[in-house]
Parts: structure tokens; sequence; C-alpha cells
């Protein structure tokens, strides 16, 4: 006998937002991924996605301020490399990946760590990448133990999984840092 999943969830036994592990999420191959950015090195491409680099990192210097009505970035100061490398102490910083991302209309991107990070004891937190994004995003990068990280280094891996929604990403954020 054959079992067939569904395509999409049924209303009476599936929770409304499905998980990343759920049956019905599509997610894109990696070659997919990669016709989405430009200049990627060979080793960025995965098969389920692409490999982005660590482009800049900063530190945040004041506060920020997120209300109902807006939201503001607190000042930031860049830390320089040092011959390539940047020594991070413990503590929280803002990355800024190397790559610009643009996000297909009819899809969403989720940004995950590299196991490489997480084995060093350190973390990279993201948020959804909305249909229409395009960008140089950033994360948040919680380091717990000191690391050395060289510039250009595979940080994260950006997938794609199909996505139903109304309009693309036209927010505060749209065509950050690209040159």
């Amino acid at each position: 006998m054959q079992v067939v999943q569904p395509l999409r969830p049924d209303p009476r036994t599936e929770p409304s937002f499905p998980s990343l592990t759920s049956p019905w999420i599509m997610f894109k191959s990696g070659d997919f991924v990669a016709a989405q950015l430009d200049d990627l090195r060979d080793d960025q491409r995965q098969p389920n996605g692409v490999d982005l680099t660590l482009g800049a990192v900063f530190e945040q210097t004041s506060p920020g301020r997120i209300g109902r009505d807006g939201k503001s970035i607190g000042e930031r100061e860049p830390i320089d490399p040092d011959d390539g490398w940047y020594r991070l102490s413990p503590g929280g910083y803002v990355v800024r990946y190397a790559e610009t991302v643009r996000i297909p209309e009819n899809h969403v991107g989720f940004l995950l760590p590299r196991s490489s990070l997480l084995r060093n004891a350190c973390m990279l937190d993201t948020a959804v990448w909305d249909a229409g994004y395009e960008g140089r995003g950033e994360g948040l990068l919680e380091v717990h133990h000191e690391i050395e990280l060289e510039a250009g280094a595979r940080i994260a891996q950006l997938v794609l999984a199909d996505a139903d929604h109304s309009g693309t990403y036209a927010g505060d954020y749209q065509g950050e840092n690209v040159p």
C-alpha cells in the first residue's frame, strides 16, 4: 500500500502554522537557491541551499528601540579584522553577510547556522526572509567562547521553501547594505 502525504494541511487535524519538518513544506534545491545570488564560490553551493559568508562584524554601542509605531536600530561600531581574522570574545555581535540575497516571489527564506559555529559554542540567530526581499542581511552572532572567524568564512546556510502569500516584502530593510 502506497502512503501519499497531503500537499496542504487538513485544518481538522493539522496546526494552522506548519513546522519546518511538516510534509507539505517543499524546500528548493541548492541549485535553485544559488540562482538567486550572485558571485558564489563553488564551496558555497550545497545540496539543499547556499552558504552565506561573513562580510562584516559590528558591536552595538547604544540602545535600539522597537515600538508599536516604529523602530530604530542602535548605533554600531564596526570591528576591524586583524590580518583577515575577527577575534571575538564572548558576547553578542551583529554580522552582515557578504552576499546580496533576492528572495523570489512565491518563496520564503530561512537562514540557519552552519554546524561549525555550533560546534564552537556560537549561535547565529536570524529571522524569516519574506518573498521580494533583496539585500545583504544581518544576523545576531552569539559567542559563548572565544572564536576566530576569517572574513569570507561560510557561517550560515540559506534555504528557500515554496510559500503561499499575498504581496511581497516592502519593509524598511528592503535593499539594505547593497552598494
